[in-house]
């Protein structure tokens, strides 16, 4: 039996929203990201109840990598839902489906779905049950204060922006592509916290890289 990492995930307060829109835009967002990221998903995204999916990877550093892909692509979509996301390395006792995330059975799932229904309870988006506990509390912690900054911007007024911003970085290029004054758009960087987001992005990439 191999141990594999195990990401889970669904929508919070999915009841409170526009049903058939949000599941068309759920299953968009779960199709792109098993597109572009097929070369290190082991078994794809999945969903396997209306509002939530799972995934299986090798490696710590690819679910890292997978959560940024879906949390910018909400962003870019102009999405109006967030995710609630777990992380689990753990065992798979059976054999892995590589087409589907589903009838797999082992530890590490039966901790995921655990962990999911606890994270529930809690304000966190986030979280991560690792063998190295160094390792699974600082990927906590980057992600709480990963939290503070996405949870904070609007989908209507600062997704728009926000996707300027990760596509070109500077603001004086944010502000020709958009037409919009320099000192604006600095101001609206430096609101954003857009330095900070590209600080924990980096941070994250390379504590979850760390023991691959």
């Amino acid at each position: 039996m191999k141990e594999y990492v195990i990401i889970m995930a669904d929508i919070i307060n999915s009841r409170d929203e526009n049903q058939a829109a949000l599941m068309l835009a759920f299953k968009k967002l779960v199709s792109d990201v098993n597109e572009s990221r097929k070369d290190i998903l082991v078994s794809p995204l999945t969903i396997t109840l209306g509002d939530e999916f799972q995934g299986v990877m090798d490696r710590i550093e690819d679910a890292v990598k997978v959560i940024f892909d879906l949390e910018e692509a909400i962003i870019k979509n102009g999405s109006d839902f967030k995710l609630r996301y777990v992380v689990v390395e753990g065992l798979i006792e059976t054999p892995i489906n590589k087409e589907i995330a589903y009838g797999m059975l082992g530890d590490g799932l039966t901790r995921a779905r655990k962990y999911l229904e606890n994270l529930k309870k809690e304000d966190l988006r986030f979280f991560f049950w690792l063998k190295d506990q160094q390792q699974k509390n600082a990927l906590i912690n980057v992600f709480t204060a990963f939290q503070d900054i996405v949870d904070d911007w609007n989908p209507e007024r600062d997704f728009y922006l926000v996707t300027a911003f990760l596509a070109f970085g500077d603001y004086k290029r944010v502000a020709m592509e958009l037409q919009k004054e320099r000192s604006l758009m600095w101001k609206r960087k430096k609101n954003l916290k857009i330095n900070a987001y590209f600080a924990l992005k980096e941070v994250a990439n390379y504590i979850g890289g760390t023991h691959a």
